[in-house]
């Protein structure tokens, strides 16, 4: 299939991902970040140029830039392994052996089909094999795989797969609920609905530990 071919538009409109991995090249990260802002701003300025936008406009002059740097130094950032975040386990001292839940956790990614936002809550729970690890691990491992253009059900999965590899448990969920903007500001316009995925694992398949941390995400934590 060319670029023009329609089945393209009907694959991106139907959400349809590749695999569980990010599609990514072999030589993906030979190319330093300062020469892909560098060429991600060439690139970007011609766009706008093509679109009739006057880039010598004051608000405009500086937009090719800002928008590489934001690419590679944020929207984008968990290409880019050097960014997976460094985790450090610790004995379970104090023997807890009931499910932990992180809950709402807010993140920002970016629908690879459309280029424009996903953004929702990610819902993570383990039980400890025998070690911990630091709460703001989690929602850092949330934003690390957030951070590239994604199809929400792969960054279901891949949340989970990460957190039973350094968990070193099978005992593990993920579920996130999310917004996407290509639903929303373009195709069929619909602001109201959300998508939920979900990858449980190990316990959290038996139904009564699935109805236990399904109670607690329903639960009201505010604490104002």
């Amino acid at each position: 299939m060319d670029n023009q071919d329609p089945r393209w538009d009907e694959l991106g409109d139907a959400h349809v991902g590749s695999g569980a991995e990010t599609p990514l090249r072999e030589d993906a990260f030979v190319m330093d970040d300062a020469l892909k802002i560098e060429l991600i701003a060439k690139h970007f300025k011609e766009i706008m140029h093509v679109m009739g936008l006057d880039l010598t406009d004051d608000s405009l002059k500086g937009t090719p830039l800002r928008v590489a740097k934001m690419f590679v130094n944020e929207q984008f950032k968990g290409l880019d392994p050097k960014n997976k975040p460094a985790i450090t386990l610790f004995d379970n001292h104090y023997k807890y052996s009931e499910m932990l839940v992180e809950k709402d956790i807010s993140f920002y990614s970016t629908c690879e089909h459309h280029f424009v936002p996903i953004y929702g809550k990610a819902h993570v729970a383990y039980i400890s094999s025998g070690q911990v690890i630091g709460l703001s691990k989690l929602n850092r491992i949330v934003e690390y795989f957030a951070k590239r253009p994604q199809v929400q059900e792969r960054m279901t999965v891949q949340i989970a797969a990460e957190l039973k590899e350094v968990l070193q448990t099978e005992d593990v969920a993920v579920i996130v609920d999310a917004k996407h903007m290509c639903v929303a500001s373009r195709g069929i316009k619909d602001t109201q609905s959300s998508t939920v995925t979900s990858s449980f694992h190990g316990q959290f398949n038996n139904p009564a530990v699935r109805a236990e941390l399904l109670k607690y995400i329903e639960m009201d934590s505010k604490l104002d």
